[in-house]
């Protein structure tokens, strides 16, 4: 006969104890199951492949009706028809891979293998805080692009973190497609607009430079401290390069480092580190600490400094110079030599930069040593046609030869 609601709602558990099942009379296979315990349940029992197999379509009751569960029996019965088995399906469907697994894998097998152990940390910081709180339980295969505008929405307070949270979810997903985890081209975070960030990039000038060597030679607090900022701007090197640095590395004959776990070098790891006269006086003169091998010395005993911010706040405000970072320092190192006239390919080479347009940043002070000379070109000039003697110039005479 044919299941209808009727019969349904009126269907007992079977007197003997055991499930019974009401067949349908219309839709080959499909049936009610109905437990001990009075649990209704539509299923539909298939062959594929030679063996018997029985699909549990859903509990009775929302959103499976008697005939929503018929539809969906027709619907599976065409599937297998064309070779697909549903309850295949249903456990690929189950043991899909959630967001939460993604970036366990990522981290696995992509940052604490591939990267620096500080990027890796971040990583970590942004699926834990930003991420997995919002997208965690979902499945991979279900995100979509809308998702990942909303959570990059949700973040455009701070733009940057937005855009370094879309970076990462965008690499996740990439990798995701590498797995197998994901169809090719489908990454759902493709075309996604990044908001616009402020330029961060602050150079110090002569008179600021002045008031932080004042404020560093007054410092009260620890040597390393001080040691850490003259280094940092004496050599252009990053924080965590300066930070991490143990003696083992400084080269004082060759006058150079050799820093290991570089950034921008993931094939060999290292980078040579160049130690201006400046520099070399800053490590000469920097006590060393028995059975610590480091150059900054921390609290911790055998251990670098590890957080140098509130130290340094100290220092930025007795200078004068509120806001400023200690990449900052970075920057000034550059930006110093594309005044005097360096090129950027040198400035680059002394950044450790790989990308040439990683240091196109500095081009516009290219021109400063131009404008300069040009400026003391044209003051001759002028002071001589207005016949000041202040400034006196041999001007060629005019006229052309021949």
């Amino acid at each position: 006969m044919k299941l209808t609601k009727r019969i349904v709602d009126a269907a007992t558990p079977a007197a003997d104890g055991r499930q019974l099942i009401l067949w349908d009379g219309d839709v080959k296979g499909f049936g009610l199951r109905v437990t001990p315990a009075g649990v209704k349940s539509y299923i539909l029992n298939y062959r594929i492949d030679g063996r018997e197999r029985r699909y549990t379509i859903g509990k009775h009751g929302s959103p499976w009706t008697c005939e929503e569960a018929r539809t969906r029996a027709i619907e599976a019965l065409r599937e297998i028809a064309t070779g697909n088995d549903p309850l295949e399906a249903k456990r690929a469907e189950r043991e899909a891979p959630t967001m939460t697994d993604l970036a366990a894998r990522f981290l696995a097998e992509h940052a604490d293998s591939k990267r620096k152990v500080s990027t890796a940390k971040e990583y970590r910081r942004l699926f834990d805080k930003k991420i997995l709180p919002v997208l965690g339980v979902r499945k991979v295969v279900d995100i979509r692009r809308a998702d990942i505008v909303r959570l990059h929405h949700d973040l455009r307070d701070t733009p940057y973190l937005a855009n370094r949270t879309l970076a990462l979810l965008s690499k996740a997903f990439s990798l995701a497609e590498t797995w197998g985890l994901l169809p090719d081209n489908s990454n759902p975070c493709r075309r996604i607009e990044k908001f616009p960030e402020q330029k961060r990039d602050r150079f110090l000038s002569g008179d600021e430079l002045a008031r932080l060597g004042d404020a560093l030679a007054t410092y009260e607090g620890s040597p390393y401290v001080v040691a850490l900022v003259k280094l940092l701007i004496l050599t252009g090197a990053r924080l965590n390069e300066i930070q991490t640095l143990e003696w083992s590395m400084v080269d004082f004959e060759r006058q150079e480092v050799r820093l290991t776990h570089h950034k921008t070098d993931r094939t060999t790891g290292a980078k040579t580190l160049h130690l201006p006269p400046p520099a070399m006086t800053v490590l000469v003169e920097l006590p060393r600490v028995e059975g610590n091998p480091f150059v900054i010395v921390g609290e911790r005993r055998g251990r670098h400094l590890v957080n140098a911010q509130k130290p340094w706040r100290a220092i930025r405000e007795a200078a004068g110079l509120p806001g400023l970072r200690l990449h900052d320092l970075r920057h000034s190192f550059a930006s110093v030599g594309a005044s005097a006239g360096m090129g950027l390919p040198i400035i680059g080479k002394l950044l450790g930069h790989t990308q040439p347009q990683t240091t196109a940043r500095y081009a516009h002070l290219e021109s400063d040593p131009v404008k300069a000379a040009a400026a003391s070109v044209a003051g001759k000039i002028a002071a001589a046609m207005d016949g000041s003697k202040a400034d006196v110039v041999t001007l060629p005479k005019g006229g052309r030869k021949g």
